[in-house]
């Protein structure tokens, strides 16, 4: 009985041995979609009688696959707001179109902020301003993006709970009697190797990562608003008119005004332009003069949340106070009557993308060109009767039929008229869903996050990752648990809504991650694991502490291309433990060699979950990770055997 079962276990384990093969070489071949593999590979192990439907499909509940999802929606929400443009730019100019500054800069900054947020949570942060930055200097996201992914894992080495691998490594040595590691006690050797990863990578490593020439880069965002205002001839009708205090406009809403119906003049927006009255903006010393500014200070505000004058496109009741600017569009002459009427300040709006951009666009606000579908229901209609800007909450700009504007709004649209509107980002997207109605060109979505401007909404986006890397870092709260509380509250900031939150996953390496965790269990369950390790570390242990050390570092890092560092570091660490004990060394070396190798997972894109998030975006193939990986991980091995032992002795 105990043969058979024995003979059981060794046949599951050699099926699992050739399951495995065999999807290492559809990696490999790359024929086939990675998360299609991976859910072969599940299907497979079912099939096969070595899981259960259960163990196979518990990827799809684990911790990880939730973490990662929500983490894509923290990135999102954060380039909704802003902040990743910012970051982008910032990268950018720093790099002072340099691509080899590019690099290191983005490389520094991955590792940096690795040390204090999961690896998976820095990735989803700063891929989309990477992507952007690489374009801005004349290059292409591929020669970046494995660069972001190996800085990030070498990241993982600066403090103790950047990364799983890390915990496990000091709960095994402190169940085994040994002390607490210090918090940044690791970065001893994480940030050599942190610096040997930015060397090489910026040398060697760029000069073998492919270079997709037939990408294209998303639309410039100044480019497109040039483009969309000269086809449309916006920028011969937008004037800004300056309030001043004498003006008999001053006091009045929009309603009030009626500048669209008397003068064929449409406010775009408000701009609070005021300064304070001379004489009281310096006195500090006066007690009086500092109570009236705050006073007013307080009154202003309340006045801009009655009036809607803080919305980004103001409404009929919105008020028109003194010292504010008026984006207005019209024809030259209606606006000029105006001006006239009321004594405001006119000048034109001119000059290239980049000030149109400024006029029109912001965080919240922005364009796009709609065309009338050939099935519209809309076709034969006027905007009036349509209710056009009440159903869809944008503004009709302009309207170009063929190559002629028309003037007269009143005017029935045709099939293929183009709109050119302006609304929330939100609203404008949601002009999608009118399918049937209207055909949105180019990708508005893309366009919203090249704009650079931190709103509120940026400020709270930011404080709320800070706000997850104090959980994550205090163990207030499980891990997963503070990504989605920072998902969760972003969405109902208004950073972001549910749709977008849906569509920013990035469904491919999800899938992939969460088929791919079964064949950790399967070879757990059969003793493969077990089998490997203690066949490496009986071939090396005989050979002295440095050479356990190079065992069990290859031992880990080859486990690491095919699981999770996680669980390989769960299954690694109890042995090297047990044979640095039995040869009667110091178990801290042998045990930073599992740290360090867990984190030295280049040479599979299913090494570790930050490879797979820039698998696709990137373009790349397994045989990229192989090529580019496998001489990084040779010098990580070649650090720890020099540093590990002098750190900490045997």
């Amino acid at each position: 009985m105990t043969n058979n079962k024995s003979r059981h276990s060794l046949l599951d384990m050699l099926i699992t041995f050739l399951i495995l093969a065999i999807t290492i070489a559809l990696f490999v071949h790359g024929k086939l979609r990675a998360d299609l593999v991976g859910l072969l590979s599940m299907m497979a192990l079912v099939l096969a009688g070595i899981l259960t439907a259960e163990q196979a499909l518990a990827g799809f509940s684990d911790s990880t696959v939730l973490l990662i999802a929500a983490l894509f929606v923290v990135g999102e929400g954060l380039g909704r707001t802003g902040v990743t443009a910012w970051l982008g730019t910032l990268m950018g100019r720093l790099a002072a179109n340099s691509v080899l500054r590019l690099l290191v800069v983005m490389m520094l900054l991955a590792a940096g902020v690795s040390a204090f947020i999961s690896n998976t949570g820095t990735v989803a942060t700063l891929l989309p301003s990477v992507t952007a930055a690489a374009w801005r200097v004349g290059s292409v996201p591929s020669q970046y993006l494995m660069s972001l992914a190996f800085a990030t894992n070498a990241g993982g080495l600066l403090t103790l709970p950047s990364t799983p691998p890390n915990l496990v490594v000091a709960d095994v040595l402190l169940a085994a009697g040994e002390r607490q590691l210090g918090f940044f006690e690791i970065a001893l050797i994480g940030l050599p190797l942190v610096a040997v990863t930015i060397l090489y990578m910026t040398f060697i490593g760029r000069r073998m990562m492919p270079r997709h020439t037939d990408d294209r880069p998303p639309a410039d965002l100044n480019q497109v608003v040039g483009d969309v205002a000269d086809t449309f001839g916006l920028d011969e009708r937008l004037y800004t008119l300056d309030v001043p205090a004498h003006s008999r406009l001053a006091g009045m809403t929009l309603s009030e005004a009626a500048l669209g119906r008397d003068y064929a003049v449409y406010a775009l927006r408000i701009e609070d332009n005021r300064v304070e009255p001379d004489g009281e903006t310096g006195d500090d010393a006066n007690p009086a003069a500092r109570l009236r500014r705050l006073r007013r200070h307080v009154r202003d505000q309340l006045d801009h949340l009655r009036t809607e004058n803080d919305a980004p496109m103001p409404g009929p009741e919105a008020v028109i106070l003194a010292g504010t600017r008026l984006l207005v569009k019209g024809r030259q002459e209606n606006v000029e009557r105006v001006a006239r009427r009321y004594n405001l300040e006119l000048r034109a709006v001119t000059g290239d993308g980049e000030a149109l951009s400024g006029e029109l666009l912001s965080s919240e606000v922005g364009i796009a060109e709609v065309l009338l579908a050939v099935r519209s229901q809309y076709i034969g209609r006027t905007l009036a009767e349509m209710r056009f800007a009440d159903k869809f909450r944008v503004q009709v700009l302009s309207i170009m039929r063929g190559e002629r504007q028309l003037v007269k709004a009143s005017e029935p649209l045709k099939f293929g008229d183009a709109l050119l509107v302006r609304g929330r980002w939100d609203d404008i997207d949601l002009l999608r869903n009118e399918a049937r109605n209207f055909v949105v060109v180019g990708s508005p979505d893309a366009l919203a996050r090249q704009v650079v401007e931190l709103t509120p909404r940026s400020a709270f986006a930011v404080l709320a990752m800070v706000g997850m890397v104090v959980m994550m870092v205090t163990n207030i709260v499980p891990t997963v648990i503070a990504a989605l509380i920072t998902a969760v509250a972003m969405v109902l900031a208004g950073c972001l809504n549910m749709e977008q939150a849906y569509r920013s996953i990035g469904w491919q390496s999800v899938v992939l991650i969460a088929a791919m965790i079964p064949m950790s269990t399967a070879l757990q369950v059969t003793g493969g694991t077990e089998f490997m390790a203690g066949l490496l570390v009986d071939s090396f242990g005989q050979f002295g502490p440095t050479a356990l050390l190079a065992g069990v570092f290859l031992m880990t890092v080859s486990f690491g291309q095919v699981i999770s560092n996680t669980a390989t570091a769960i299954l690694v660490a109890p042995i090297a433990l047990q044979a640095a004990v039995a040869l009667g060394v110091s178990p801290f070396p042998v045990l930073m060699g599992v740290a360090v190798a867990a984190s030295a997972s280049f040479m599979t894109p299913i090494g570790t979950t930050t490879n797979l998030m820039v698998y696709t975006p990137g373009g790349y193939r397994f045989v990229d990770y192989v090529k580019v990986g496998a001489p990084l991980t040779l010098l990580f091995l070649i650090v720890t055997l020099l540093l590990a032992p002098i750190i900490w002795p045997f």
